[in-house]
């Protein structure tokens, strides 16, 4: 893991901002879930993916697949063949 530099405070009600320039390299709006996980005393933040969630659209789908790292389902693989 790499550290940031970027300490922030937890409010009262126990919630933390996470800064906008984080935000944006990471891509994540007001919509985007996040998992949580812990590990000893690290708490880990990251989108969360349901299990056969396509990288390019999106859509959960059977016949996703993993290629280099990425998930893609058979609509975006036909859509990456015709290009």
């Amino acid at each position: 893991m790499k550290s940031t530099g970027i300490i922030r405070n937890v409010d009262p009600l126990g919630r933390l901002v996470l800064p906008k320039d984080l935000r944006n390299q990471f891509g994540i709006t007001p919509q985007t879930p996040l998992e949580i996980l812990t590990e000893g005393d690290c708490i880990t933040l990251r989108k969360y993916r349901p299990a056969g969630c396509c990288d390019f659209c999106g859509e959960v789908a059977e016949d996703a697949v993993e290629f280099r790292g990425k998930h893609i389902c058979g609509a975006c693989r036909r859509a990456l063949a015709e290009l």
